[in-house]
């Protein structure tokens, strides 16, 4: 992690080419005071807590921490603090890989994201989905290079017209997915990440159906081939199902794919009463989800407004100014009250993301396991 702009202004001699918070359309004026820093750095600290007690170690050789987060408009939303993206590079930096969904054409913040984690961090990137349905965005996968490799497959997901074409309602999914391959230890896996229709109801609820028939009739294809990583598949992103949704659930694991017992049923979304985030696995019995003392499947969701952004009226307090910039019509903040709930309602979830990451822990030594059903063949 770059915490080079986060030192007070008075150690700071050397701007342009040393720090990453910098306004290039104002002469690349600093874009972080004093007090920023100040708040910043004291809710970094807190959110490292967060994360020590959430979120399992990095294990050398023993365990990969997958994670999948929607992180709204990233790009489009220009308001978006420097505040704001050193605390998502914080939450990214926990994980070994991350696949990211609604990644606009404007990567400036993206670019910035990368920079703050460091060198060692690399990315793949699909073009953005064409036309209005695409809603402009793109797939991202940011992976920790000193854990994880990319195995070179990367690729974006087109139904191919004898599949298309048996369908009578939808042609191909409204955000192309993306399909990439990775490597670390023992794992060689590919991993397909969707932002699947959204909408409650009938109409949009059959829409989404239909996305999943396409996506798991082609991808049904790609597992029957020799490439070893199609053998291990995940499918993760913000999938849009509601509670009520466990027909499209059947879809999946009719075609051998399971939820972590870690994350089944827990709310994703940052009102915590959706699980829109999923990730399915495909994979074979030598690829295990780490587990705790107790047997437990080890994954869940990080809920990141327990430690930034937090819901008090001491901390709202500081961001009185900053939502009065942003708001388009501020004279409505007359009181704490309306501060607090367009906070909660829009300011928050437009500074971070109306979605809360989602993860799970891979074990990548499978070697107790391959060498134990050998020694049984003698």
């Amino acid at each position: 992690m770059w915490y080079n702009d986060l030192r007070p202004d008075n150690e700071l001699t050397t701007d342009r080419y040393s720090l990453i918070m910098l306004d290039a359309s104002n002469n690349y004026a600093r874009e972080m005071t004093d007090t920023d820093k100040k708040r910043t750095i004291s809710n970094i600290l807190e959110l490292k807590k967060g994360l020590q007690q959430n979120i399992p170690n990095k294990t050398v050789d023993k365990n990969l921490l997958l994670a999948s987060w929607n992180i709204k408009n990233f790009g489009k939303l220009l308001n978006r603090t420097s505040e704001s993206l050193y605390y998502i590079a914080e939450i990214i930096s926990a994980f070994d890989i991350v696949g990211i969904q609604e990644i606009n054409s404007n990567i400036t913040q993206f670019n910035k994201l990368l920079q703050i984690l460091g060198s060692h961090w690399k990315y793949t990137l699909s073009d953005v989905t064409e036309g209005d349905s695409g809603n402009d965005e793109r797939f991202g996968f940011i992976y920790d290079s000193r854990r994880v490799t990319h195995s070179g497959l990367a690729g974006e997901l087109v139904i191919p017209p004898e599949i298309a074409n048996n369908n009578p309602i939808i042609k191909q999914l409204k955000r192309t997915p993306t399909f990439t391959g990775f490597e670390s230890g023992w794992r060689k896996f590919s991993v397909v990440s969707v932002h699947l229709h959204p909408g409650d109801g009938s109409i949009n609820k059959n829409l989404r159906k239909e996305e999943v028939k396409l996506l798991l009739n082609l991808l049904e294809g790609k597992q029957k081939s020799t490439s070893y990583e199609n053998q291990n598949l995940i499918i993760l992103g913000d999938t849009n199902l509601y509670e009520d949704d466990d027909d499209i659930v059947d879809l999946f694991t009719s075609k051998g794919f399971f939820e972590s017992n870690g994350l089944k049923g827990k709310f994703t979304n940052t009102s915590l009463n959706q699980i829109y985030d999923r990730i399915f696995l495909n994979v074979h019995k030598y690829f295990k989800i780490g587990t705790d003392a107790n047997g437990n499947e080890k994954g869940g969701v990080f809920n990141l407004f327990d430690y930034v952004y937090k819901n008090t009226d001491v901390n709202i307090e500081n961001y009185h100014a900053l939502m009065l910039a942003h708001k388009g019509n501020p004279a409505t903040l007359t009181s704490n009250a309306a501060f607090k709930s367009y906070f909660n309602a829009y300011w928050k979830r437009n500074q971070i993301s109306d979605h809360l990451p989602v993860w799970l822990e891979i074990e990548v030594d499978s070697s107790p396991s391959f060498l134990a059903s050998k020694l049984y063949k003698f």
